[in-house]
């Protein structure tokens, strides 16, 4: 079974990568042990601007705060061996996992100022990374702007990267445009490689007694992993760039169908999470099993055998056939049988 894919411009040996969550890729053991279980490629945690913003704003009040103080106090300055600035601890991560594994690494950038989104980008991009992952990672609370600033302003980051920036660029983004066809359009025409669907926004719980927020995380389930896919297949031979799904992918069979609806890799963490790095390992043999059984040959003849280009009825992926859907579900058996998805 020929597994390989290209994603990015990158020659992959499977199309399984493992994205980006600090649990598996912040330890460089990790990523050689994802590497030995199989992965094509890995996306590295995000590296967020608040972040190293935080760093820097320390590094100045410890650097400030004898500066009235004898000479002596120089011995009050941090070390600058064990005190990092701005993204450094980041950038040698990623100088690191390319010394130690041979599989692309792929940076995750999220900005917070389009001056942001440039420099680190140039930093990611001089320490080594095969290419960059912009994370927009962003929720639009102003109830003055509109749809077109927020579109217009995704678009400034790509071209004001893609300027700045020679090595491969993929966007993660949210499904939550108003058109995200003509999105997805726009994004690979200002010069995105790859659009990474879908960004998976966590929510917050609360607690109506000690009256506080409770961050909850809540690891990914099958079910979400139909948006992603359904966009995918609309997106398929109208796009130049290439389409990574991620979210929902549990098992090998998952990872098949986003590949037959046109995505080049799928993206998978929360099984990792689950059952660890070794898991990958299983969903490959899963993917390979069902791609023996029913005939292909390679990866590449699974790419977009069932798109909305190759479907006859279009109009199943356009409007999701909302009425048979309604009118297939058996009240009576459900009660008797609940879903267990």
């Amino acid at each position: 079974m020929d597994l390989s894919t290209e994603y990015l411009g990158l020659q992959l040996r499977s199309p399984l990568i493992p994205s980006a969550a600090a649990p598996l890729t912040e330890d460089l053991d990790n990523i050689k042990r994802l590497e030995d279980a199989g992965a094509g490629a890995i996306v590295l945690h995000s590296i967020f601007a608040e972040q190293l913003k935080i760093e820097q704003h320390e590094l100045h009040h410890h650097t400030i705060s004898h500066t009235e103080s004898f000479a002596e106090a120089l011995t009050y300055f941090p070390d600058p061996d064990t005190y990092h600035v701005g993204p450094e601890v980041y950038l040698e991560h990623i100088r690191d996992a390319k010394q130690q594994v041979n599989v692309p690494i792929i940076a995750s950038l999220n900005g917070s100022t389009l001056g942001d989104w440039v420099d680190y980008s140039i930093q990611i991009q001089q320490a080594g990374a095969d290419a960059l992952e912009l994370n927009i990672y962003s929720i639009p609370t102003d109830p003055d702007k509109t749809s077109s600033q927020i579109e217009e302003e995704y678009l400034e980051i790509v071209r004001a990267v893609r300027a700045d920036v020679t090595i491969p660029l993929a966007v993660k983004v949210s499904p939550y445009f108003t058109n995200m066809a003509n999105m997805a359009k726009r994004l690979d025409e200002v010069g995105a490689n790859g659009l990474v669907m879908f960004n998976r926004f966590l929510q917050a719980d609360i607690s109506p007694e000690e009256l506080e927020v409770w961050p909850h995380l809540v690891l990914s389930n099958h079910q979400e992993s139909l948006l992603p896919m359904r966009w995918i297949a609309l997106l398929y031979g109208r796009i130049q760039a290439d389409m990574a799904a991620t979210t929902g992918i549990q098992k090998g069979r998952d990872a098949v169908k986003m590949l037959m609806v046109g995505a080049k890799v799928a993206q998978v963490c929360s099984p990792l999470l689950r059952h660890g790095i070794e898991h990958l390992r299983e969903i490959e043999r899963e993917m390979v099993e069902w791609m023996e059984e029913h005939e292909y040959s390679s990866v590449k003849e699974a790419i977009g055998t069932m798109s909305q280009i190759n479907v006859a009825d279009e109009t199943t992926y356009e409007r999701a056939q909302y009425m048979k859907v309604i009118q297939s579900f058996d009240y009576d058996e459900a009660l008797v049988t609940p879903s267990t998805v």
